[in-house]
């Protein structure tokens, strides 16, 4: 398989031989504020750019484990419309037949997850109670998305240098299950003062000028 990475790009990707690496590395990335314009970067261009949004993040971590032989799978879990909140993607791996997660975030929740998950779905049940509105409390993770190959779109997206949007569309377009069992939201309780205080804290904020 040819992946076109430069010697410098392989290198780099090759170093991070075990999800927890990846993730290590991710966490070394500056958030991406998008401060100027909405992009949705390739792993080439966030090697070059060093910073990395969930998305992004998702897909670096994707073609790391492609470079070692895995399976590049990403998966998207997503908020109920109208709250006020976005969509999260982070990269499944698995480890002795269980799931974990890696994930590009900015905030002390919905982060790594090692692979102790049977399925997806007990894998996207474990983000619930952490995501939450900020200024609320109300809990929005509604659904999780049937993970997506990236090997549908061949190599091309490892080193392209337009923004991936049809990667996201592709995401957005997958089925998509349900979480909470139907009638049972009025029952979801809100986030606890400290769970406030932990949702405040962020790793890379705005007024960074990596970000």
């Amino acid at each position: 398989m040819t992946f076109s990475l430069t010697k410098k790009e392989e290198r780099i990707l090759r170093k991070l031989s075990t999800p927890i690496k990846i993730q290590n590395f991710l966490d070394t990335l500056p958030m991406n504020w998008e401060k100027k314009v909405d992009t949705h970067m390739s792993p080439r261009r966030v090697l070059r750019e060093h910073k990395a949004h969930c998305i992004e993040g998702a897909l670096l971590a994707a073609a790391a484990l492609w470079l070692r032989g895995e399976p590049p799978l990403i998966m998207n879990l997503s908020s109920r419309l109208g709250k006020g909140d976005v969509d999260h993607v982070v990269t499944l791996y698995k480890r002795g037949g269980y799931y974990g997660a890696i994930s590009k975030t900015n905030h002390s929740t919905i982060r790594f997850r090692d692979p102790i998950y049977r399925t997806p779905r007990e894998l996207a049940l474990s983000y619930f109670h952490e995501w939450f509105i900020n200024e609320t409390g109300e809990k929005v993770l509604e659904c999780y998305s049937k993970p997506l190959d990236m090997r549908r779109f061949g190599t091309s997206w490892i080193t392209e240098e337009k923004d991936l949007w049809n990667i996201a569309d592709a995401l957005s377009e997958l089925p998509h299950y349900n979480l909470v069992p139907k009638g049972n939201w009025r029952f979801v309780r809100k986030a606890d003062p400290m769970e406030f205080k932990a949702g405040k804290l962020i790793e890379w904020p705005r007024s960074d000028p990596r970000t």
